[in-house]
């Protein structure tokens, strides 16, 4: 069931509701997440950026720990396995080695070469039969060492990027990557609502999920995000689990120190996180039945 995202993406799209992508980082992230899509029947995206992708050896490894988890716990709902901020040279090597998504992150150059770059990868993608995004307007905070202050993208720009036949549109409206802000402005709306205009009702994809106000991001859902990425909350409930169970002194007692069950808090609650915010939040939870 690892497939390409364009049918869950463009069905969540009609449907008014979201696909999570949510980040993996290691073995841990991932049993938690796929355990959490099995369980409320939702389909789900798993994210890599390059970064978590070298850490775990490689993109050829990721894909085969994510195929062999995948089938030893006999999961059934679709999963796409999803490149996250891809670049040029990034990208190439996710569709050669497995992935089933990749994005091609073009924002920082000038919008010619995005352009450009973006429809030959988009080209190279479909001739593969995979889902691609692309991403116009930076993303706010940092990402893989790519830093923007969180503009809001052009619609004219978008509508040129979307007719070049991109399967979904990360395009900023004022999300941040990271914890966000206490003066954060909040989502822009009507900047939403004219790249949906300007792109035909284009899928668009919400960057920086984690810690924006729910009720903005269910709004978000309703004008055409489609596709929501959430990484930081993951990794803070994954810490906050964690922490408690080192100072309950757990790891002290008995074979608390083995790994097993060192970790095994911390990707229990990114397990409960995923599956509340994919019943509560995105609206996602049965629709893989």
């Amino acid at each position: 069931m690892l497939v390409s995202a364009t049918e869950m993406i463009n069905k969540a799209h009609e449907g008014h509701y979201a696909i999570g992508a949510f980040n993996i980082n290691n073995l841990e992230w991932t049993k938690a997440i796929l355990a959490a899509a099995e369980e409320v029947k939702s389909p789900v995206m798993l994210g890599v950026s390059e970064g978590a992708a070298k850490y775990m050896c490689g993109f050829k490894t990721v894909v085969a720990m994510v195929k062999e988890i995948h089938d030893y716990m006999g999961i059934t709902v679709p999963v796409a396995i999803h490149l996250d901020h891809g670049t040029y040279e990034g990208a190439k090597a996710a569709i050669e080695a497995g992935f089933t998504s990749v994005m091609f992150d073009g924002s920082h150059y000038d919008f010619e070469e995005n352009l450009a770059k973006s429809k030959e990868m988009i080209e190279l993608a479909h001739s593969k039969g995979l889902s691609i995004e692309c991403e116009v307007g930076g993303i706010g905070g940092e990402e893989d060492g790519v830093v923007s202050a969180g503009e809001l993208a052009d619609p004219q720009e978008c509508k040129t990027i979307a007719e070049l036949g991109v399967d979904f549109l990360a395009a900023g409206i004022g999300n941040i990557h990271g914890k966000y802000p206490a003066n954060w402005a909040g989502l822009s709306f009507d900047r939403l609502a004219e790249i949906q205009a300007s792109t035909n009702g284009k899928p668009l994809v919400l960057h920086g999920g984690s810690g924006i106000p729910r009720e903005q991001v269910k709004k978000a859902i309703d004008l055409g995000v489609s596709k929501v990425n959430v990484n930081t909350e993951c990794q803070l409930v994954f810490a906050d689990a964690t922490r408690k169970y080192i100072e309950a002194g757990k790891d002290q007692q008995g074979k608390g120190y083995d790994p097993r069950k060192l970790l095994k808090p911390g990707a229990d609650a990114i397990t409960e996180l995923v599956k509340e915010m994919m019943t509560n939040f995105f609206g996602s939870a049965g629709k893989a039945e």
